[in-house]
């Protein structure tokens, strides 16, 4: 939904055992918090933070996982099941030491190994079985298990390495690694079944109660257990949490399980998302502005302010918020598409132009925001100029993966355009798509 706090699109992504489909999930304010907690790690592992692409998938599991690229796959289960937001550090600086390690890069060549060894194993077996005719074929197999065996062992041990990395990126900010502690034990509950059907030496991850003694004993001498976090990172962590629980559950769930008596800041802001998708204008309001009385300069509230108004047709009135929450955070490119979109939509031609300024400086920080372009296009058709538009929507196509439709508007833009900077763009789009689609036959 374009210009939603929270807008959801599938996409593909490349994980360490390959291609996976996955539900991303677009929030400008977890993404702000996410990047508050990972990026002093980051620096405390000498890892650029720039280098690093922090992504949120709708997921309920209690998972982060790190893929090729140094992109950083959080789940939503993660941020609203964690209890405290050292828990969330806590997994954050234990993908950080998978980072700081280089095992994604290290993993191809342990893969390769083991198929070498299971193939030599399969070849033994077979020259076996024909001596002996059929009796190398335990052989075979038991050698297959001690080449996986290997594998799962060299998996185990960057489990091992990250836990160490990450006590020592949490000491390097002063941070206690007692989330990490609280969330290996949440964990252990959960690996009971598992120790009983399987053998523990098959498990990728080392098994909790050893990974919990480890962060244990270094707690006990860590001069930083104690201490509490910067200003401001659990109090944003509790509203980062709440929102999702009310977007990501149904409305009816949240409003019985916050209930009325609960007047806290996360449980207002709870109630007022849960309204909102439930269509109760008012109501939802009212938290808002009892929320922004307190915290008028939140950008995040005031974003929700304007999304609110927007989508219950108000689009005027959605701009002032939407405007004082891009005053509030103009680095955030979502505030701005939000509202240049608003600025669109608002039947006004003299915003136009004032909107594509606004989303020319989105889209220079955020060139993969599908919506922006979108917006974009929207904006120059209204003013007539269908070059420009077919630029924007070639764009939005590329970055959706749709080749045929992106080479479609590509040409009709290359065609109309003057010399320049954008024909030149447009050209380089038409070349990009012709050559991915020559590579695939």
């Amino acid at each position: 939904m374009l210009a939603a706090t929270l807008a959801a699109s599938s996409a593909h992504a490349q994980s360490a055992g390959g291609g996976v489909r996955l539900t991303l999930i677009r929030d400008a304010e977890t993404e702000t918090l996410l990047r508050t907690f990972a990026n002093p790690l980051f620096r405390a592992a000498g890892v650029d933070p720039n280098l690093v692409r922090i992504v949120l998938i709708r997921d309920n599991a209690i998972n982060s996982f790190v893929s090729t690229g140094n992109v950083l796959f959080v789940h939503t289960g993660l941020i609203m099941k964690a209890d405290s937001a050292l828990e969330l550090i806590g997994v954050l600086a234990h993908e950080t030491g998978h980072i700081a390690g280089g095992h994604l890069a290290k993993l191809p060549e342990a893969l390769r190994e083991m198929m070498i060894s299971s193939i030599a194993a399969m070849l033994i077996g077979a020259a076996a079985g024909a001596m002996t005719r059929g009796a190398g074929a335990g052989a075979a197999i038991g050698a297959q298990q001690l080449a996986q065996r290997n594998f799962l062992s060299f998996t185990r041990g960057m489990e091992r390495s990250a836990d160490q990395g990450a006590l020592v990126f949490l000491a390097g900010n002063k941070w206690s690694a007692q989330g990490l502690l609280d969330l290996f034990r949440h964990l252990e509950g959960q690996e009971v079944l598992a120790r009983a059907q399987q053998d523990p030496y098959v498990m990728t991850h080392p098994v909790t109660r050893e990974r919990i003694e480890f962060v244990q004993n270094h707690i006990a001498t860590d001069p930083y257990s104690k201490n509490p976090l910067p200003p401001g990172f659990d109090s944003g962590f509790l509203m980062v949490r709440a929102k999702l629980q009310a977007f990501l559950t149904p409305s009816s769930v949240t409003l019985r399980n916050v209930p009325e008596g609960d007047t806290s800041a996360p449980a207002r802001y709870a109630r007022a998302i849960a309204h909102y998708r439930l269509g109760h204008l008012s109501d939802a309001l009212a938290l808002v502005d009892g929320l922004l009385a307190a915290q008028p300069v939140n950008p995040w509230l005031n974003e929700l302010k304007g999304q609110i108004l927007f989508e219950n047709g108000k689009v005027r009135e959605s701009l002032g918020p939407y405007r004082a929450a891009s005053r509030i955070a103009p680095e955030q490119p979502q505030i701005r598409i939000a509202l240049a979109h608003a600025m669109v939509e608002s039947g006004d031609p003299l915003m136009l132009r004032p909107a594509i300024q606004e989303l020319q400086v989105a889209l220079e920080r955020e060139r993969d925001n599908a919506d922006g372009w979108r917006a974009l296009g929207v904006a120059w058709g209204k003013l007539g100029d269908t070059a420009q538009a077919n630029l924007a929507l070639a764009e939005e196509a590329m970055v959706n993966g749709e080749i045929a439709t992106a080479r479609q508007f590509a040409a009709r833009a290359e065609k109309a355009l003057p010399p320049g900077p954008a024909r030149l763009r447009a050209t380089d789009i038409s070349n990009a798509v012709k050559k991915e689609n020559r590579s695939g036959f």
